[in-house]
């Protein structure tokens, strides 16, 4: 059906044009697209939303806690400090992005935070926070509202000085001669260059430190759980409302207004049908229609609270009865779809405290090998998942390294992409618990190709 859309012609717009949201693309799209979103939002608003009820926005004792804890961790690990410019993790600890300090761009003038332990009377160990910024973006910087008690303590500098001799010179480091700096993967090289050139000495994230990211407090867990649930529902939502010759474009637009629904904020989209779907990571233009007998793979985030969902899930459209017509031969695509999902079952038995991340990603990669499809299995098992959509530690069979703790979250993501056939795909977000089995906090997980 080829008529363009007026807004004009329905009572009742859909949720994003009630939100305010931009719905230009309305005006230009199939009356079928139209009623896809339609149907979509109202499959998805019928659930109540109630998932949303494990979502707490961080308050400032959250805050308190994280940077205390990476004081603790600092200790352990013999460091003077931990380093971080605006970006992911000083979100993390301080509640800022880098588009909230210089919507523009990373700026050529270090904006620090710099986290300290410090001893108490009573041997508590707890954070002492500075912050190295541009004497004329002081007043900028107390305006950011971070989640501190008191007023920050700010480190300033004037633009013809050395940045990193006046943070040498500071007086918080009291008698240490060559404090020593770790900085994470955000940290620009030219920072860490004039660090190293002035005094310090700079070491890379790892030990205790990188562990406090890692192991998510209940309130993050009650986050991603949100997240990430609503993300599966608005597929689930979408599924019964997709009809033939809907392209995978029109679904990723279709999904992220059904997501916005609930307050979520879409950030991607890989929406792949039939062939497709044998590149994991997309590569098409997004074009394909969807005709009886193709799997529909889709892999989708959004955020909420500064939170990341990821999950994916590979099914059939409603269209397509179960069982499937005699004239489509998909036995292979049912096949391959429970062997994925018994290689998923397989990790999440293996995600247990002390277990190392290789044996989780093994686990899996078994079952698939066993099956034959050892070779279409091309990435790792899954990632740890936070603020970040993909943080580490990282579940690769390589990865003997890291050791799981209780409160460490990962995706469980095995695959098989069969070049020019198709590809499947099974994505939940699970918790490692210290009873030593792994909790689904994805909205469960798939039943079956007809039931995602």
């Amino acid at each position: 059906m080829k008529d363009t859309f007026s807004t004009r012609q329905f009572p009742n717009p859909p949720l994003r044009m009630k939100a305010g949201l931009s719905a230009r693309w309305l005006f230009c799209v199939t009356a079928g697209t139209v009623l896809l979103v339609w149907c979509s939002v109202d499959a998805y608003l019928a659930t109540g939303l109630k998932f949303l009820k494990t979502a707490e926005r961080p308050p400032i004792e959250e805050y308190i806690l994280r940077r205390n804890n990476l004081a603790k961790a600092l200790v352990a690990e013999d460091v003077d400090a931990f380093v971080v410019e605006p970006g992911f993790t000083f979100s993390y600890y301080a509640n800022i992005t880098q588009p909230e300090w210089e919507v523009w761009e990373p700026e050529e003038r270090p904006f620090v935070m710099i986290i300290r332990p410090e001893r108490l009377s009573d041997g508590s160990v707890v954070a002492n926070t500075s912050f190295l910024v541009p004497s004329f973006e002081e007043t900028r910087a107390r305006l950011l509202d971070m989640p501190f008690e008191e007023e920050i303590h700010t480190i300033t500098y004037e633009e013809h000085w050395n940045y990193y001799t006046t943070l040498y010179e500071s007086e918080i480091w009291g008698d240490t001669l060559s404090p020593v700096l770790m900085v994470d993967e955000e940290m620009r090289d030219f920072i860490q260059r004039g660090l190293s050139s002035n005094g310090f000495t700079v070491v890379g994230l790892g030990g205790e430190v990188e562990a406090v990211r890692q192991v998510k407090t209940e309130r993050e867990i009650g986050i991603l759980k949100a997240v990430n649930t609503g993300t599966v529902e608005a597929i689930r939502a979408m599924r019964t409302c997709l009809y033939p010759g809907v392209t995978e474009n029109e679904v990723a637009a279709i999904l992220d207004d059904t997501m916005r629904a609930a307050g979520l904020d879409p950030f991607f989209d890989i929406v792949e049908f039939g062939k497709s779907a044998a590149l994991p990571h997309g590569g098409y233009d997004g074009s394909r229609k969807l005709e009886p007998g193709m799997f529909v793979l889709i892999d989708v985030g959004a955020h909420l609270y500064g939170y990341s969902s990821d999950v994916c899930r590979t099914f059939y459209p409603p269209f397509f009865s179960n069982p499937p017509p005699s004239k489509h031969n998909v036995t292979e695509q049912l096949d391959v779809w429970q062997i994925v999902l018994d290689a998923q079952s397989a990790a999440v038995n293996a995600m247990v405290p002390n277990a190392t991340a290789a044996s989780v990603d093994i686990a899996a990669r078994s079952v698939i090998k066993a099956a034959g499809y050892g070779k279409y299995f091309t990435h790792r098992l899954g990632h740890s998942i936070g603020i970040k959509a993909h943080e580490s530690p990282y579940l690769n069979k390589g990865n003997f390294g890291a050791v799981l703790r209780p409160g460490m979250v990962f995706t469980a993501e095995p695959g098989v992409y069969v070049l020019d056939k198709f590809g499947v795909r099974h994505e939940d977000v699970l918790v490692v618990r210290e009873d030593g089995e792994a909790e689904n906090i994805s909205g469960g997980f798939a039943h079956g190709p007809w039931d995602p």
